[in-house]
């Protein structure tokens, strides 16, 4: 079952965008715990067993899984130049039928903030969503004091639309997101709402 779609790799100016591997397990560890402080804010409680290599596996199997379902497309960021994982974007809750949508996660691990490749990710990956997988909308949501965030979103053309209350568990609390999209055929013009 898990062989029967082709591995994805999209292909950026800097960086090679693919599915976690086994093999991965350590260099994601230690971008996660290196980073920990930095993440730990905007992201849901870590489980205990978070950075073990079980839990790892079971990240690589449901890539996996996801990817050949079509339910999801969960990528880790790979500079190309050296081969150091940056980060990770993950294209969640795909919907197909009237929807032909899904939902924009992602991180970056701290030593690599502030150098665009954040940008260049979601700007492959909505590139993908459209124009390989036939999506229509790709939505994303954060935090509204996540300034980083959400001016990345704005740059990489999605447009806020709103609040949603007590959106996700973030930090253990529930927590309000302003909530953005990106249109196929994108014809609402420049917003400075949000």
């Amino acid at each position: 079952m898990l062989g029967l779609r082709r591995k994805v790799r999209l292909e950026t100016e800097r960086m090679t965008l693919r599915l976690p591997q086994h093999s991965d397990f350590r260099d994601w560890a230690d971008l996660r715990a290196g980073s920990a402080a930095f993440l730990t804010p905007w992201e849901p409680v870590w489980a205990p067993d978070h950075l073990s290599r079980k839990a790892f596996t079971n990240r690589v199997y449901w890539a996996a899984r996801a990817h050949v379902q079509g339910t999801a497309l969960p990528l880790l960021l790979i500079r190309r130049d050296d081969q150091v994982l940056l980060g990770a974007i993950t294209l969640d809750n795909i919907r197909r039928g009237p929807a032909q949508a899904g939902t924009l996660g992602y991180w970056m691990g701290q030593p690599h903030v502030r150098h665009g490749y954040m940008r260049e990710a979601i700007q492959a990956v909505t590139h993908h969503a459209f124009n390989v997988m036939d999506l229509s909308r790709v939505e994303a949501a954060c935090l509204p004091e996540n300034a980083a965030s959400r001016g990345v979103l704005e740059k990489c053309g999605f447009k806020y639309e709103g609040v949603a209350q007590s959106y996700l568990q973030i930090a253990g609390r529930w927590r309000n997101h302003v909530l953005y999209s990106n249109l196929r055929s994108d014809r609402r013009g420049r917003t400075d709402v949000g």
